[in-house]
């Protein structure tokens, strides 16, 4: 809890940061890797840092945080310090590098803010980071401590045991621990993190969900290579479709991420579900339903899926499949450019207005921000209560930046 002093602090002073904190964000990110280069290059994502969606995420999470600590200071956002969390452990994020952020952050705000940053100002910012920072290494210990690591130790090489193309730019590639160890157990709906060695030297690094049997000696990633159009192309995307070949190594991070069927659907055998996506968005809901199917889920599961073309539909057959073989579950995917013969009413973005949520439902999301806003407006107007629906990210988090 935020000090009475600092909150009077804080509160006077959110106008005016909330306004700069974009700016803040940008240049602390310029300072850090003037100081740290290596950091850049093997550790953050250097296309969301040209896309500057990284700067847009940061600021976000920190403004949310401070509101919540001024405005509710009896509650904490545990839902998005639980998102970050899981992934900087998939990234190995230690408690000392908490310190090289806070040297640069505060010399960023000094700099944008000038006389503004008054020492009560300052040391009320400092303790708004230091609660923030030390919940999340508090989240993070424990992570570390549930898979029997030491912080930041997550890394494992793997072995490229196979590869299948699924669509033009779709690829799953089928992995297995280079040592011989087993695999480890993940949930499903969980992520790993795969680091590769660029052209250029540098090591860049990217979270793909999972997909396979618990406890079967290898495991799946389906990789869409990225486009950039008015951006970047996806340096480790295109590499991983231009290089990886069965026999080849990749680091690999242990499993992480908290978009899983949690306590919620765990403690209500019965719960109805609706999982919902959108491009590959579709490979944490598979994973779901291989889960669901393998564990007889008797209640109703509802698969929404939307795509541009039935062509770009990543393990389509798979999609239908597991959801025709559980005992209720009925799938729904619209297409935008259909082919023939496809449903009018599935035709375009997605719309649930002609269909049933039951009572209950448990909703999960993946794809594009948009979509999820979308679907997310859909489910509220239907009765489903805000904190029953849960979502995943690919990419920096940007549903708080825009909120």
């Amino acid at each position: 809890m935020l000090s009475e002093q600092s909150t009077a602090t804080v509160r006077a002073a959110l106008p005016a940061v909330g306004a700069a904190i974009g700016d803040i964000a940008g240049l602390f990110y310029q300072k850090l890797f003037a100081a740290h280069p290596e950091l850049l290059r093997d550790f953050f994502n250097r296309g969301n840092q040209a896309a500057a969606t990284q700067q847009r995420a940061l600021a976000g999470s920190v403004a949310a945080f401070a509101t919540m600590l001024v405005e509710h200071p009896d509650t904490r956002p545990d839902v998005m310090l639980s998102r970050i969390a899981h992934k900087h452990a998939s990234l190995g994020v230690t408690a000392g590098q908490y310190e090289v952020v806070h040297t640069h952050l505060f010399a960023a705000v000094a700099e944008v803010l000038g006389d503004a940053v008054t020492p009560e100002v300052a040391a009320a910012w400092d303790e708004v980071y230091w609660l923030m920072a030390n919940a999340l290494i508090a989240v993070e210990d424990r992570l570390y401590a549930e898979r029997g690591v030491a912080a930041g130790q997550v890394w494992q090489e793997w072995e490229v045991a196979g590869r299948t193309e699924e669509t033009a730019d779709v690829t799953t590639f089928t992995l297995r621990p280079a040592d011989g160890t087993p695999a480890p157990a993940f949930r499903p709906g969980q992520y790993v993190s795969v680091q590769v060695e660029l052209p250029d030297g540098a090591h860049q690094i990217r979270q793909y969900s999972l997909s396979g049997a618990p406890g079967a000696p290898v495991r799946s990633i389906t990789v869409k290579r990225v486009h950039g159009g008015d951006g970047p192309d996806g340096e480790v995307s295109a590499h991983l479709h231009a290089h990886a070949r069965p026999g080849d190594r990749l680091r690999v991070s242990l499993p992480y991420g908290d978009l899983t069927l949690g306590a919620s659907a765990g403690a209500e055998p019965a719960a109805p579900l609706l999982l919902a996506s959108a491009g590959i968005g579709c490979t944490p809901m598979l994973s779901f339903l291989e889960h669901l199917a393998a564990t007889g889920h008797d209640a109703p599961v509802t698969v929404v899926h939307g795509d541009r073309f039935p062509a770009d539909h990543a393990l389509r057959a798979d999609h239908a499949r597991l959801t025709a073989g559980l005992k209720a579950g009925a799938a729904h995917f619209w297409y935008e450019h259909p082919e023939a013969g496809h449903p009018t009413e599935r035709t375009g973005l997605v719309d649930l207005g002609g269909l049933t949520v039951a009572p209950g439902t448990h909703a999960y999301l993946c794809g594009p921000l948009p979509f999820m806003r979308a679907v997310r407006t859909q489910l509220l107007a239907k009765g489903v209560p805000a904190a029953d629906i849960h979502y995943e990210v690919f990419g920096p988090d940007l549903w708080l930046a825009q909120d």
